[in-house]
């Protein structure tokens, strides 16, 4: 299958993210609540253009399952978003005025650039390395729980790990490799896009680790 190709071609990138000290902090808990903070903020400007992009492809979309697929997705964000702004609220993040870092400017303006000018392939392509990974990472995190016997709901950040290990999350992930099968041919093209996706996770963390400025909501 083509996700799963695409998947274990950039399984090191994959493991990367899963190693990053953004990604441990989440895990054992240490994430500064300054960075952690930041992160959200830059999170949920990207979720923001992840949605227009899974927009921009329903309407290039043809046939009914198709449609109906993307509807689902674009209902997937607005759950994720929503978790954003529970954080939100609880960290004084003005959600109306953040900026972009450099890393979620770049990846933001690729995925809308391929969802604007690029085929329904490559927005495939470079839509589907975010929900896979996040799905992968929340597994990971959920097992050292497991392993400690551990209440997840005791854990410092146990809401991200619950979001993105929950089967309705990984649900969504299958939906969205499935159209890649269906709909995407393993060129050397859809390859880089879907590696370039994957790199911009990983610098993503990279950013967020450094802590970006954002504004405090207004009281």
């Amino acid at each position: 299958m083509l996700h799963e190709e695409l998947w274990e071609s950039n399984r090191d990138l994959a493991e990367s993210c899963l190693l990053h000290p953004f990604v441990r902090g989440l895990d054992d808990g240490t994430l500064p609540r300054d960075i952690f903070r930041g992160y959200v903020a830059q999170d949920a400007f990207f979720l923001d253009a992840f949605a227009r992009a899974y927009a921009l492809a329903l309407a290039r979309s043809h046939g009914l399952d198709t449609i109906e697929s993307f509807h689902g997705l674009i209902g997937g964000v607005r759950e994720e978003l929503k978790l954003h702004r529970a954080y939100a609220a609880e960290l004084q993040i003005d959600l109306t005025q953040v900026k972009p870092a450099p890393a979620c400017r770049a990846y933001t303006d690729f995925l809308l650039a391929t969802a604007w000018r690029g085929s329904s392939s490559e927005t495939l392509a470079a839509m589907t390395p975010c929900m896979r990974l996040y799905a992968f990472l929340g597994r990971e995190l959920a097992k050292t729980a497991v392993r400690e016997s551990a209440e997840l709901q005791e854990r410092p950040f146990s809401r991200w790990i619950a979001t993105y290990s929950d089967p309705a999350f990984h649900r969504l992930a299958d939906q969205l490799e499935q159209l890649l099968d269906r709909l995407v041919g393993n060129t050397m093209e859809i390859g880089a896009v879907y590696r370039y996706a994957m790199q911009c996770e990983l610098d993503f963390f990279s950013d967020a680790f450094r802590g970006p400025l954002l504004s405090r909501k207004r009281r």
